[in-house]
């Protein structure tokens, strides 16, 4: 079965404890304003099969301590969510978390087909305006939902509020692109903030609203 792939990122350390693995699903049509990660609306990309995912992050499943699937919207490729958590569940012992931004009562259906499978998922919409102080949020409505015992033992004490002033950025090269990658839940005014620290620098660059995705296509002036 193949899936529609964004990209894939070892290590992730934003989204989730530990170091991760990131895997990010292509194709969104929920698209919030606001959203990190523009670059993933599209329903074009890469079509791999789940066993070339697999393959493509086997050398890092001995060393991550989690995975980390979001996008893009998972959901709207069940089917491939199921099988890629399938396979990976016998052969990987860290936490599986879901990023989604459909609410989970339209997502129940599915999870209900994948028990066992997935560990935590983070549901509802990004809402650019709402309160931002829970961990691993980018806004405060969205709701943590801890499906495993696994789940539990991870994530306990992250369904509070807890103001991280500090929070961190992934930050991701791709020389073949010549593009820069950001992974995390930058809080307001960040991405404009990296945006003039490069143009101080010489370097021109334009942000996810602009070009679709992160910080993309740095170059000197």
């Amino acid at each position: 079965m193949n899936l529609n792939l964004s990209r894939i990122h070892y290590p992730i350390t934003t989204l989730g404890p530990g170091q991760r693995i990131g895997i990010w699903f292509q194709g969104c049509s929920i698209r919030c304003p606001g959203c990190i990660s523009v670059d993933t609306w599209s329903h074009t990309g890469k079509h791999v099969s789940v066993d070339e995912v697999i393959s493509s992050i086997s050398q890092w499943l001995p060393l991550a301590e989690g995975i980390t699937i979001s996008g893009g919207e998972p959901f709207e490729q069940p089917a491939a969510l199921k099988l890629l958590a399938a396979r990976l569940r016998p052969i990987f012992a860290g936490d599986i978390l879901v990023y989604s931004g459909f609410a989970l009562d339209k997502i129940q259906n599915h999870l209900n087909e994948m028990i066992g499978l997935i560990d935590v998922v983070m549901t509802e919409p990004f809402l650019k305006d709402e309160s931002q102080t829970m961990p691993l949020r980018g806004s405060d409505n969205q709701k943590l939902i801890v499906l495993t015992q696994l789940g539990k033992d991870r994530y306990s004490g992250l369904d509070s509020v807890q103001k991280q002033p500090n929070k961190r950025l992934d930050i991701m090269f791709d020389d073949e692109s010549n593009t820069v990658w950001i992974a995390g839940i930058p809080q307001r005014g960040d991405l404009e903030k990296i945006s003039l620290l490069l143009n101080s620098q010489g370097l021109l660059n334009r942000t996810s609203e602009e070009s679709g995705g992160g910080i993309a296509s740095c170059s000197k002036s």
